[in-house]
């Protein structure tokens, strides 16, 4: 796998994806926000 490519890509991009993700799974964005900012230390 090109991991470069993987590291590349803004978060921006990706956020959408995971948003789409946790609601099918039955959990909230503010979940979603929360578990982010646990695993990056960022607010």
């Amino acid at each position: 796998m090109d991991y470069k490519r993987v590291f590349a890509m803004p978060f921006a991009s990706v956020y959408p994806h995971y948003i789409t993700k946790v609601e099918k799974k039955g959990r909230t964005k503010g979940e979603l926000d929360t578990v982010i900012c646990w695993l990056t230390g960022y607010d």
